[in-house]
């Protein structure tokens, strides 16, 4: 019998704030600052306006996944399914970036535990930041020095 396990260890969805509020730094690359509707989280994140563009004020839908795959397969070989989930020449099985407009692949590189209940996750894809701000609890499956991808979809 297969089972089926979510690889995705957070999603929200978040309000954008502010864009670039302390100026635009790169050509294609913006920071925004937006809050999330059911968990109450603070996020920063620089993403490429280009293939992403946002404004003020529009949501969007945000998941950090350990894997593309999209769950368990039967008798349990998940890195034989990880290598096959998406190659760029097509082939492979198609998996969770199939449900989003825009993927980051990147590393959970430090925590910072402000309060005793708020704390900070901090991941950097290819240079381009994140900052996830909230209750630990909703954080608890983000693993530090783990690799982790970012989901986007409006």
């Amino acid at each position: 019998m297969a089972t089926t396990t979510s690889h995705i260890v957070f999603d929200d969805i978040f309000t954008v704030n502010a864009i670039d509020k302390e100026g635009k730094k790169f050509d294609r690359v913006s920071r925004l600052y937006a809050h999330s509707k059911n968990y109450d989280m603070d996020l920063t994140l620089d993403y490429n306006t280009e293939l992403f563009p946002l404004k003020n004020e529009q949501s969007f839908a945000l998941a950090l996944s350990s894997s593309l795959s999209r769950g368990g397969a039967p008798g349990g070989d998940d890195e034989a399914e990880e290598k096959n989930v998406w190659r760029p020449d097509g082939k492979g099985q198609r998996g969770l970036e199939e449900d989003y407009d825009y993927v980051m692949y990147g590393k959970v590189y430090k925590f910072d535990s402000g309060t005793s209940e708020i704390s900070t996750a901090y991941a950097s894809f290819g240079g381009l930041l994140m900052a996830l701000t909230g209750s630990f609890r909703h954080m608890a499956s983000i693993v530090l020095g783990e690799p982790i991808y970012i989901l986007l979809r409006k």
